[in-house]
């Protein structure tokens, strides 16, 4: 008799430390209640979050699979494993929704290539939330990841990307390491035009969220204490 396989869940956290429920929908709580295979990019948080949303669930039973830089092609190829033989499994990010600037989205494809059902589930993307409130073009818009660390490497890709986005109407998303967004929004505000804006939007759904979209110009006046918070950034030239 053949095995039906199982079901890969890609499943979305928290983009910061406020309980869980509050941002994520109760599907989400049914769907771990029922897992026992997990592949994560971090245990100990993994299971924190998984005991915060189910306090019931007990911690023993999961088998949790660590996918990060240091994972082999051959380990991970392994992950699904459980899923061939007829049990899901989900895809836990470690902020915000797998695949989505996220190692995951190897696992996803070697779900398709291995004919396994894979269901996203709904939970907050910093990437589409920032631009849900920036006023920018929620119509054609590129996300860029991480900008050059080189000085004159990033001075050349943000004039590359202020041009792309006059050229076509596109709004340009990009994040940085929280240590470094002050220098961030200060290279933004000497190398693009005056006339550019900016959307700054950090601690998402947190208490202390901060959303504001202003032209290159005036961040120079007005520039908000950004070290250490999860920010992304947006730019359009009109």
């Amino acid at each position: 008799m053949q095995i039906q396989p199982g079901t890969l869940y890609l499943i979305p956290t928290r983009l910061g430390d406020n309980p869980p429920l509050e941002v994520l929908p109760i599907s989400i709580k049914k769907v771990i209640e029922d897992l026992d295979h997990y592949i994560v990019e971090n245990e100990k948080t993994a299971r924190r979050f998984i005991k915060r949303v189910t306090p019931s669930k007990s911690q023993p039973s999961l088998k949790l699979s660590v996918l990060n830089k240091y994972t082999t092609e051959a380990e991970r190829n392994t992950y699904l494993n459980a899923c061939l033989q007829g049990e899901s499994v989900g895809l836990l990010s470690e902020a915000g929704c797998p695949a989505i600037a996220d190692p995951g989205s190897d696992i996803v494809s070697l779900a398709h290539q291995m004919n396994i059902r894979v269901v996203p589930l709904v939970g907050p993307s910093s990437i589409l939330l920032a631009l849900m409130a920036s006023g920018m073009n929620g119509q054609g818009f590129t996300f860029n990841g991480y900008l050059p660390i080189d000085k004159g490497e990033r001075k050349s890709k943000i004039k590359a990307l202020e041009r792309i986005s006059s050229e076509l109407n596109q709004a340009q998303i990009f994040i940085e390491t929280p240590y470094r967004n002050m220098k961030m929004l200060e290279d933004l505000t000497k190398t693009l035009q005056p006339n550019t804006r900016i959307c700054v939007a950090c601690d998402i759904t947190l208490p202390t969220e901060y959303i504001r979209t202003k032209t290159a110009k005036d961040w120079k006046q007005n520039k908000e204490d950004l070290h250490k918070r999860p920010a992304i950034f947006i730019i359009q030239k009109d």
